[in-house]
């Protein structure tokens, strides 16, 4: 009977031996750090596979632009032929329509985008900033070739029978010379202003709410306008904050593909005419890869995929780190 009473509390206590247990052995592990090193292992591990990725798509495009490299050499960057049949191949008209629409682009996205920003990070009502915040990102999450069949079918009508004839009226030549259609630079411009709306919007939100309250507050108190406070307590603490922004939008029209291809025209021209058909490096990418034949043109296109990603890379990393240099003089992360 003694020896039962003395084994019960040894099975009554078996579920409560366990955890004991688990915590000593994870305990001592703490103690020394396992956890720690082997969660920050980890973690770094899925880091440099991003990084690695990006090395590997370089090395990947450098590696199948060799054949282009040593049949065209430098004359790739500055020519503008673009002949498969005779294996001539000049990047310039893809680089400047690229250039070109992006500029576009960004002229017409970046006040509107700060502007929005503005009304709803220091003006807008409380009830008003999460409907127009919503809309923002329904914009953004819209397919780009959604946008390029709403350019072909609606924006290029509206371009060649309205738009058109009054910029040739108003400005005219050299820059906007009346076409009879609607696919030119500057409708690529315009649905590429729309598309990068939302990058624009969302970054400058962020920097713009960075800025500290004490900043408006004292500007208030100084008898400050709503529009002085804004221009000398927001945008100017702010600014390297919105170029940032407007970088990570160019950066995003620079790489679009599928809403250019069909609304800029396809024709690779270097004209001063913005109404006028024109070409982009990710356009050229996309509608000659699946044809093309031969080593030299597949490096060709592989060349202009490179270029295309050199350039992105650069306005992306100098983006992020104005935005980081901005967000952290303020204290958020």
């Amino acid at each position: 009977m003694s020896s039962m009473e003395n084994q019960q509390p040894v099975a009554g206590n078996e579920g409560a031996v366990k955890p004991a247990l688990s915590f000593l052995f994870f305990g001592k592990l703490s103690e020394v750090g396992i956890g720690d090193k082997i969660f920050r292992a980890v973690t770094g591990f899925f880091a440099f596979l991003i990084l690695l990725l990006a090395v590997l798509t370089f090395v990947a495009l450098f590696i199948n632009s060799i054949p282009s490299i040593k049949a065209i050499g430098w004359k790739f960057l500055v020519s503008s032929e673009w002949d498969p049949i005779r294996q001539v191949f000049g990047a310039v008209p893809y680089v400047y329509g690229t250039l070109v629409s992006s500029f576009i682009a960004l002229v017409i996205a970046v006040p509107l985008g700060l502007g929005i920003a503005l009304f709803l990070t220091e003006l807008a009502p409380m009830h008003l900033r999460a409907p127009v915040a919503f809309v923002v990102d329904i914009l953004a999450a819209i397919p780009s070739v959604v946008y390029g069949l709403w350019g072909m079918f609606v924006l290029a009508p509206i371009m060649a029978r309205y738009i058109n004839p009054v910029m040739a009226k108003l400005i005219g030549a050299p820059f906007f010379v009346n076409t009879s259609i609607g696919l030119s630079f500057f409708s690529a411009g315009v649905i590429l202003s729309i598309m990068i709306l939302p990058t624009i919007i969302s970054i400058s939100r962020d920097v713009f709410e960075a800025v500290p309250n004490v900043y408006r507050e004292s500007a208030k108190a100084l008898g400050a306008t709503d529009w002085e406070t804004i221009q000398l307590s927001v945008l100017k603490s702010s600014k390297p904050g919105v170029v940032g922004a407007i970088m990570l939008g160019l950066g995003r029209a620079l790489g679009e593909t599928m809403a250019v291809t069909m609304v800029i025209g396809n024709n690779p021209q270097v004209t001063a005419n913005l109404l006028a058909p024109g070409h982009s490096m990710a356009a050229v990418i996309a509608n000659e890869f699946t044809e093309a034949t031969g080593d030299v043109y597949l490096a060709a296109l592989s060349e202009i995929g490179l270029l295309l990603m050199v350039i992105t890379f650069f306005l992306n990393v100098g983006a992020h780190l104005l935005v980081w240099f901005t967000t952290r003089n303020y204290g958020r992360n």
